[in-house]
């Protein structure tokens, strides 16, 4: 079976090709439990022969909300689609507000959740939901169906022949899922996609990723992301077994015990991992010291292909014996390549990661483009650091005259569900307007300026792109988050959330005692200190660019609290509506 053309076909692609003895591993109990490639399939139909039993018709939706990544989702994921029913994936961390709107717009009939943390969620919203028949759960939880009810009421084979049915009504272009995009403004949108979206999409990426057969993966990005849930459709399609990480703050410890070969990456733990590597190096002495910064260096002016010659080669390669292998090993010993997507990566990053031997591959799509539009690949030239990659088969980019990206192709979305109006707003002439600014070079890779949506214009009538300038801001220790200000106003500020963790190291260092957020945000020698890194931030933009001032919050940015969307992006209105008495103090309102 070599057509794929839904997305279920993968799992039995990889049933025929592969039959992998550990296909998806996830821990339970402190255990790793693996699933074999026939324990997925099997598993997958009799989810499907109960769902039948349970009234599921195609174009039901069923909700999954999972805190974190794990095999049952993968189960769940393909029992629903090979019946004609749609898989609704819902961020675990949105407000409780947004479960009730989501699960009353797609008119959702079965939910599954993770854990308690989720369920108390759903329990919150449950009455207000008409559409919602039953709630089932992967963890053990009292009062609450488990989802394994599914697999003894699917055990009796008897209705199989009604799922081969259904599987073969389903079609290529018809819907598989709703995503429902975090908006940074207004209600969150459902992103229709259908199976050959999806397909096609993972068909034309697979070509740009070294995956072989035989390797392993770290899984830890949400799956209910767009981006994720590919990677995990490549893994599957790839023959890779994949390790589901047991959450953001167990990263660490899974590396080193799965040594994985491949992980997909957002640049926010980049920088973690970065920062926290740089902490160590200064707490060395002596010539180790030297040696550590030396590396850095080093690392920082690395450049792809032997760009800087032999001599330089030739000191990387020392580089990498003394210092870089003790970052490899940090990360499990055996990571070839990093995928990274959903914000800019800092150049500097792609520089030292790839300087380091655990190259870097940053991509660029949205969930509307299912979602890669382009992407970097270390082979055949096809790595420019700074760039998104080139652009991937059969998907074509068009620049607009006022620099937007249009994206046309078998990867664009059927639609927003329910909603023709914003569709028609967004999809003209067959083409997405992407809403990101961007060029593409001679050599056919493509850079992102700035989100359209995001530039402003000073009263003096220049342009200030905001987030060009807060990633070069973040690469500052101090800084945690920053968001530039300054539509209409006469200069670029910025609101700053510092980095309280390392300004406390800092202040212990130099002998000064900090007490509560809220008077550090006001302490002279802190806000010299920040001057500092503002003034050298400054250096690489315009004079009309520059952020002429600037503002510490007391509070840490949190998605909970509404500073950020799930995937980590400013909500701008709602922090300039927080911080408003900061920003008018800065302009004199």
């Amino acid at each position: 079976m070599q057509h794929i053309t839904r997305l279920f076909d993968f799992a039995y692609f990889q049933l025929e090709n592969y039959n992998l003895e550990k296909a998806l591993i996830t821990k339970y109990k402190g255990e790793w439990v693996a699933t074999s490639s026939q324990e997925f399939v099997d598993k997958a139909n009799a989810v499907s022969r109960a769902l039948l039993r349970m009234g599921v018709k195609p174009d039901d939706k069923i909700a999954v909300i999972s805190m974190t990544n794990r095999t049952e989702w993968n189960i769940m994921d393909i029992g629903v689609l090979q019946i004609g029913a749609q898989n609704v994936p819902i961020y675990p961390t949105i407000s409780v507000e947004d479960y009730a709107y989501i699960l009353n717009h797609s008119e959702s009939k079965y939910v599954f959740v993770s854990c308690e943390e989720v369920l108390e969620k759903v329990k919150a919203i449950q009455d207000q939901v008409s559409s919602l028949l039953e709630v089932y759960s992967f963890d053990e939880l009292p009062g609450c169906k488990h989802w394994s009810e599914l697999l003894t009421l699917g055990s009796d084979k008897s209705n199989q022949a009604e799922v081969e049915a259904r599987k073969d009504a389903v079609k290529p272009e018809d819907l598989a899922t709703l995503i429902y995009t975090s908006g940074t403004t207004g209600r969150p949108k459902g992103v229709m996609l259908s199976h050959w979206n999806i397909v096609s999409n993972t068909l034309a990426s697979e070509k740009r990723v070294p995956f072989e057969q035989g390797a392993s993966a770290l899984s830890f990005l949400p799956i209910c992301h767009i981006f994720e849930r590919i990677i995990l459709y490549l893994y599957i399609y790839c023959g890779i077994t994949v390790y589901f990480a047991e959450g953001l703050d167990k990263i660490s410890d899974n590396l080193k015990e799965v040594k994985p070969n491949v992980m997909t990456v957002v640049p926010r733990l980049l920088e973690k991992v970065y920062d926290k590597i740089i902490t160590k190096g200064a707490e060395l002495k002596g010539i180790k010291k030297q040696l550590f910064f030396w590396a850095v260096d080093l690392g920082l002016k690395f450049e792809p292909y032997q760009a800087n010659g032999w001599w330089y080669e030739k000191k990387l390669g020392i580089a990498r014996k003394l210092i870089f292998s003790k970052w490899k090993e940090g990360l499990g010993g055996n990571l070839e390549t990093m995928v990274s997507g959903s914000a800019a990566l800092q150049p500097r990053l792609a520089r030292i990661f790839g300087a380091a031997g655990i190259p870097v591959m940053e991509g660029y799509g949205l969930t509307e483009t299912s979602p890669v539009i382009s992407v970097n690949d270390q082979r055949n030239a096809g790595w420019k650091i700074g760039s998104v990659g080139r652009i991937i088969d059969d998907v074509e980019v068009k620049i607009a005259d006022d620099g937007e990206i249009l994206c046309k192709g078998p990867n664009v979305m059927m639609g927003y569900y329910k909603d023709p109006e914003k569709t028609a707003e967004v999809i003209k002439d067959g083409y997405f307007h992407t809403g990101d600014i961007g060029e593409i070079d001679a050599e056919g890779f493509l850079r992102i300026t700035d989100r359209k949506k995001e530039m402003f214009k000073t009263s003096g009538g220049k342009y200030v792109a905001p987030q060009l300038l807060e990633n070069r801001f973040k690469q500052s220790r101090f800084i945690e988050q920053i968001m530039v200000v300054g539509e209409g106003e006469k200069m670029p500020a910025a609101l700053i959330q510092p980095n309280y963790e390392f300004l406390y190291e800092w202040a212990n260092r130099h002998n000064i005692t900090l007490g509560e957020n809220s008077d550090i945000v006001l302490n002279k020698r802190v806000l010299d200190r920040f001057q500092k890194e503002v003034d050298e931030a400054n250096e690489s933009f315009a004079k009309w660019e520059k952020v002429k001032q600037f503002r510490l919050t007391p509070d840490v940015w949190t998605v909970d609290d509404g500073h950020l969307t799930p995937t980590m992006k400013l909500r701008r209105k709602i922090i300039r509506e927080k911080y408003l008495h900061l920003y008018n103090d800065i302009y004199g309102h």
